[in-house]
């Protein structure tokens, strides 16, 4: 199951991760952002242990997404030892989210 995120656990969740994490700045009301959901659970579990995912409700949490310049949702944002290596906006396709979770995982 996908993590969730927030304003109080990010850094210890997100920034201090030995592993690469995909952080889903979502809200309840966005259509795109629940057409995503599974797409990201089934992910979750495929990468179990190589890639944290996770979910961050932009209306509970504002700090954070403001702090990334997350103004559309779903916004997809990969950090890697702390910093942001690849931002996506949208809904995109299964397999263009896992060929970009993969090209962060270390061999």
């Amino acid at each position: 199951m996908a993590a969730i995120f927030t304003d109080d656990n990010f850094a210890e969740e997100v920034l201090d991760s030995k592993i690469p994490v995909l952080v889903d700045f979502f809200a309840v009301w966005c259509g795109p952002c629940q057409a995503i959901a599974p797409v990201l659970e089934k992910l979750a579990k495929e990468f179990d242990g190589k890639v944290k995912i996770g979910k961050m409700d932009v209306d509970q949490n504002p700090q954070t997404p403001a702090k990334y310049g997350v103004r559309g949702i779903p916004n997809l944002i990969i950090i890697k030892d702390g910093e942001v290596v690849e931002q996506l906006v949208g809904a995109l396709p299964e397999e263009e989210l896992r060929a970009k979770i993969e090209s962060q995982i270390e061999t």
